[in-house]
């Protein structure tokens, strides 16, 4: 899936990062207990991110897994935010799959296809358990996928239907408050996850000829940007991370607030950097664990 949305680890502090690996580990447990072990392929730092917004708290026990086989290690324990977003992981890959089949060439969309057939009894599981995020999800990527079959040459269109894709995550909150902190932020983590994939496929769209909305927009050569792309990209995903940083601080995220931060006020920048530079894959860990703060 995408996997963009880290906290820049070294701004956490020791409980800090403990907490963050075991709901990463939680999350892990979470998929394979409600939707089976090839769910777990599924996981991804994004909706780590996502339960961190949505929890309460942290309560933990000690587990093994495939990674992990002998030693013990500590994962979050049964938690409703880790069911939701273990929830989302799975409805939201379903779809990305079956529009990636309807695209894609032969043979990735006969890959496509495959994991789509193994993750389909997950994915009617949870469209089954979360009716309403099912159906929104649906009606906006079926929106994003128009978009892109009609070529849609502005960034704002698709972004924001990413955008309200994943802001209807906050209709599950029933605290009104906190339901319009969560629009928000997640609104504009929406956006900006779409325009760094975007950003990030960049190369590789332009050279098979796929959609890809920065491309359109600024009319590139080969998957190359201009100086004046470059500086447009930069504004409208800095733009985001402002908005995201304002409704975070409207609300006291208790003990996810460092890591929540470390994400929004360091690790978003980070990964964009990495991204706009072409390093991020070469050395994403180091990316997001280096001391300096990067601003794209």
């Amino acid at each position: 899936m995408f996997g963009y949305v880290r906290p820049a680890m070294d701004r956490l502090t020791e409980e800090e990062r403990s907490d963050y690996g075991a709901l990463y580990c939680g999350l892990c447990h979470t998929l394979g207990r409600r939707y089976g072990p090839v769910s777990r392929w599924v996981l991804n730092y994004d909706f780590t991110f996502l339960a961190a917004l949505l929890s309460g708290g942290l309560e933990t026990e000690e587990r093994r897994c495939i990674a992990s086989p002998f030693r013990p290690k500590r994962a979050a324990a049964r938690d409703p935010a880790l069911d939701l977003a273990a929830d989302l992981s799975v409805i939201l890959a379903g779809y990305k799959l079956r529009d990636e089949v309807l695209d894609a060439s032969f043979l990735k969309a006969q890959g496509c296809r495959a994991a789509g057939a193994a993750l389909g009894g997950a994915f009617r599981r949870a469209s089954q358990a979360r009716p309403r995020i099912a159906e929104s999800t649906r009606r906006e990527m079926d929106r994003l996928l128009q978009l892109e079959r009609e070529g849609c040459p502005t960034l704002d269109e698709p972004a924001d239907t990413f955008a309200s894709l994943l802001a209807g995550i906050a209709g599950e909150v029933e605290e009104p408050v906190r339901r319009r902190i969560l629009h928000q932020l997640l609104y504009h983590l929406g956006r900006w996850i779409y325009l760094v994939d975007a950003l990030d496929d960049l190369e590789r769209d332009a050279g098979e000829g796929q959609y890809n909305p920065i491309f359109l927009r600024y009319g590139l050569t080969g998957g190359v940007l201009t100086p004046e792309a470059r500086r447009d990209v930069v504004i409208t995903l800095d733009a985001s991370i402002r908005q995201m940083a304002a409704a975070f601080e409207l609300w006291d995220f208790g003990r996810w607030s460092g890591v929540i931060r470390a994400a929004v006020y360091e690790g978003l920048y980070r990964v964009g950097n990495g991204v706009l530079e072409g390093t991020f894959h070469a050395a994403p860990r180091a990316m997001w664990r280096r001391g300096e703060k990067e601003h794209i």
